[in-house]
């Protein structure tokens, strides 16, 4: 969520900041793997412009230029697969390379993966497509469709290089301690107009890089509003967004030098997804198996009698001593 340009040079300074914070309790890390070896992303300049570098850099694009690629304002419509002016590195940060930033890196071979929410077993392509109707707002790549085969050869490049059964440390969004009472949406906003405002606007629109119609989408992207990602989004979810904000928010902060406290990151998180977003369709058959549905999906049924408030703002641990 922050401006792109800057990306680059803040991926610098983490990386000189070398490891002198020890690496944080991770959530949504990868699954199968068991030894942790030290962060690295394989360089993509390197790749020679053959058939295989072309694409995985069209994938790249894909990723860093979602909006001017497929978005809702490109020219062709039966191109226009993102619902909203988001790029995918609006969440997953410089590309998916960013340590601690949602990174895509060795995402690739989670898959197959069995998943709660569609309660089945889900190749790279679906997860890609419900990042695409969640947070892009948009509808689903087809089948045998060559942006879907250039997004998953780079994240498939992503992975390269490393052995079998290795996993890079900085995977997933830092775990900071839950809050023993309810997220304040209130006092968020405080926060928000404190430490925010400057890139995503006081409305919470963002800062668009253009105009209108132009499908260059924002040099800030909004948090809420009708461009911005749906209520079935996993940024929707306040832990995954609280995460998100301590870790990388406001510019300039990462993992090893946050600028808010972990209240602070509850707090405005509460007040960002308590603003007015798109709504999905058919939430409510998300999760078939009620008791994998996480304490913090902000939209019902729920496997308990936990009023809709608490599971979207919290607290969540009496919650999860009553769930089945």
């Amino acid at each position: 969520m922050r401006d792109d340009r800057y990306l680059v040079v803040i991926l610098g300074l983490a990386l000189l900041a070398g490891c002198a914070k020890p690496v944080p309790q991770t959530e949504e890390a990868g699954t199968g793997s068991t030894v942790k070896v030290a962060w690295s992303v394989p360089d993509i300049t390197m790749l020679p412009d053959d058939a295989h570098g072309q694409i995985v850099r069209r994938g790249h694009d894909l990723i860093a230029q979602t909006s001017a690629l497929i978005g809702p304002e490109v020219a062709d419509p039966a191109r226009r697969f993102a619902g909203n002016n988001l790029n995918c590195q609006s969440c997953h940060l410089d590309a998916g390379t960013l340590q601690f930033a949602l990174p895509l890196v060795g995402v690739v071979e989670d898959f197959p993966q069995y998943r709660g929410r569609s309660g089945k077993v889900n190749t790279i392509e679906d997860r890609i497509n419900g990042c695409l109707m969640r947070s892009m707002n948009g509808r689903a790549l087809p089948p045998g469709n060559a942006d879907m085969a250039a997004m998953v050869s780079y994240l498939t490049f992503l992975s390269s290089g490393r052995k079998a059964g290795e996993e890079v440390e900085g995977r997933g969004l830092p775990r900071i301690p839950e809050l023993s009472r309810a997220a304040d949406p209130v006092r968020g906003k405080v926060v928000y107009l404190a430490n925010c405002v400057a890139c995503h606007g006081k409305d919470g629109l963002g800062t668009r890089a253009g105009k209108v119609g132009d499908a260059k989408g924002y040099a800030y992207p909004p948090l809420w509003g009708p461009d911005s990602y749906n209520n079935g989004a996993g940024m929707a979810r306040l832990i995954t967004a609280a995460n998100f904000v301590h870790a990388n928010m406001p510019l300039g902060a990462n993992w090893q030098a946050t600028a808010l406290s972990d209240a602070d990151a509850w707090d405005v998180a509460a007040y960002i997804n308590s603003q007015p977003r798109p709504q999905m369709a058919g939430l409510d058959k998300d999760y078939p198996k009620r008791t994998e549905k996480p304490v913090d999906a902000g939209y019902g049924p729920w496997a308990d009698d936990s009023p809709a408030e608490q599971h979207r703002l919290g607290p969540f641990a009496p919650m999860r001593k009553t769930q089945p």
